[in-house]
C-alpha cells in the first residue's frame, strides 16, 4: 500500500474529524473517577459520538473489536477492551478514541489518573507526553521518520523507561490504518522522507519496566510482560509546507517550546 498525500479538501475533513475525536476525550474526562467501570466510559463515549456528534466509532467491529473505545489500565499497553471492572484510586488509564466523520478518521488518546497518581505513574505519564511532543516537534518536509523514532527512543530511554516496539503510529485518512508505519524507535536518517500532505499518528507507548509485551487470549489486549505500568499519548497530524498541524489538539492543550525536551533540538 502506497502513502496517500491528502488534498486541501481532504485535510479539511481530517481537521473536522480530529476536532471531534478530541471533543470526546474532553467530554469523558469528568467521568474518569473511582468506582466507574470502563464499560460505562465506553457507553458514554459511544452515545456522545453517535447521538451528539453524528460520528461513527471506528473501533466498533473493526476486525471484530467489540467496543467503541479502547481503555488500557495500568500495565495494559494498548487495545484494552472496556469491561465491568471498575477503576480505583491510583489507577492510570489510557482512553483511545477514533471517530469517522464524512469518511475520514480522527484518532487520539490521552492518559487519565483516577484520584491521585503515584510518583512513578506521574513521572511515566509526563515522560510519555513529552516524548509525543518531541516527536511532533520534528515533523516537517524533508525529515525522515527514523529521525523522529530515534529522538523519542533516546529521550524515553534517557529517563530509564522503555519504548514498546511491536506497536506503532500509522498513516490515516479514509483508511483507519494505512502507510506509513511510524516507529517510536530507530536510527537517524533512515525511513521514508516526510512530504507535505502526509497524515499519520504519533503514539508512543512507554513502559516503566522492560519493553517486552504479550497479547492476551482475547487477541486484543496487550500488556507488559513484567506487569510494569505503561502509558501512551496519541495525536493525528499532517505534514504542512513548513512543519505540522495537529488535528486532535485538545482545547486546554498547547505544544510550546517549554514543553518540548531539549533533546528535540539535537536529535
Amino acid at each position: 500500500m502506497s502513502i496517500t498525500l491528502k488534498t486541501p479538501e481532504e485535510i479539511e475533513k481530517m481537521r473536522i474529524a480530529g476536532r471531534l475525536a478530541a471533543d470526546v476525550l474532553e467530554m469523558i474526562a469528568e467521568y474518569v473517577v473511582p468506582g466507574v467501570s470502563t464499560e460505562e466510559l465506553d457507553q458514554r463515549c459511544h452515545d456522545y459520538m453517535v447521538n451528539h456528534q453524528q460520528t461513527i466509532p471506528a473501533p466498533l467491529n473493526y476486525h471484530g473489536f467489540p467496543k467503541s473505545i479502547c481503555t488500557s489500565v495500568n500495565h495494559t499497553v494498548c487495545h484494552g477492551i472496556p469491561s465491568h471492572k471498575v477503576l480505583k484510586k491510583g489507577d492510570i488509564v489510557n482512553i483511545d478514541i477514533t471517530v469517522i466523520k464524512d469518511e475520514f478518521h480522527g484518532d487520539t488518546s490521552e492518559m487519565f489518573v483516577v484520584g491521585e497518581p503515584s510518583i512513578l505513574a506521574k513521572r511515566l505519564i509526563e515522560t510519555t507526553q513529552k516524548a509525543l511532543y518531541l516527536g511532533i516537534s520534528l515533523v516537517k518536509p524533508g525529515v525522515k521518520l527514523g529521525d523522529i523514532g530515534h529522538a523519542i527512543q533516546r529521550y524515553v530511554e534517557g529517563k530509564r523507561y522503555s519504548v514498546v516496539r511491536e506497536y506503532c503510529g500509522h498513516g490515516i485518512g479514509r483508511v483507519f490504518h494505512e502507510e506509513p508505519q511510524v516507529l517510536h524507535y530507530g536510527k537517524p536518517d533512515t525511513g521514508i522522507t516526510l512530504e507535505e500532505g502526509m497524515t499519520f499518528t504519533i503514539e508512543p507507548m512507554v513502559n516503566a519496566g522492560k519493553r517486552h509485551v504479550k497479547l492476551l487470549s482475547d487477541d486484543w489486549t496487550v500488556v507488559t510482560k513484567d506487569r510494569s505500568l505503561s502509558a501512551q499519548f496519541e495525536h493525528t497530524l499532517a505534514v504542512t509546507a513548513t512543519g505540522f498541524e495537529i488535528f486532535t489538539l485538545r482545547s486546554a492543550e498547547t505544544i510550546e517550546a517549554t514543553h518540548i525536551p531539549s533533546e528535540a533540538y539535537n536529535a
